[in-house]
């Protein structure tokens, strides 16, 4: 499954057994629970338990979303909105380290803690309109691209906050990690 290693680090798991984000922005979140949790259990083909997309059909091949720390810190840099809380993104696996983009339609797997997940890397994690509410003006454009990747998981165990190994088939370049993602949408009319 790829002899590429990467040492990253899992800043942040998130678990959310609800949605936070719908409806109208300026209605507000809705106050949900959301836990950083040291470690996470992911199931093969439902996603991450006790998370808001675990087991639902819709979202199978999307169930675990991985977002680049870098990104953010990429973002507060161009918008001069100083630093970003990374678990208002309500992505799943925060990391540090990781070119994440070329893992579109790839097999990897996330080592971490004495465990090993796979997972196939499904389709970008596009922002929503609340990352402007919710971060700071003009992020939802500039996360564009570079939300993240939203994954199924191929296997079941455990993912731990902390040191962790990306195993990828393709190369990756961590210096990468913040940059947009060149499969970034044209801007058509």
């Amino acid at each position: 499954m790829g002899s590429n290693r990467y040492n990253v680090e899992i800043l942040h798991l998130l678990v959310s057994p609800a949605h936070a984000y719908f409806g109208r922005a300026r209605d507000g979140a809705a106050d949900v629970p959301t836990f950083d949790a040291e470690s996470a259990e992911v199931v093969a083909g439902k996603g991450i338990v006790g998370d808001r997309f675990f087991g639902k059909a819709a979202h199978m091949d999307a169930a675990v979303t991985l977002f680049a720390v870098e990104s953010l810190e990429a973002i507060a840099a161009e918008l001069d909105a100083g630093p970003l809380n990374p678990l208002l993104t309500r992505r799943n696996v925060i990391l540090r380290g990781a070119q994440l983009a070329p893992l579109l339609g790839q097999d990897f797997v996330l080592e971490s803690g004495g465990s090993r997940v796979e997972f196939h890397g499904g389709r970008h994690a596009q922002p929503c309109a609340w990352m402007n509410e919710m971060l700071a003006p003009g992020v939802h454009p500039a996360m564009r691209g570079r939300g993240g990747v939203r994954c199924r998981a191929l296997s079941s165990g455990f993912l731990h906050r902390g040191p962790a190994v990306l195993v990828s088939p393709v190369p990756l370049d961590p210096a990468q990690a913040g940059e947009p993602s060149l499969l970034r949408p044209s801007r058509l009319p």
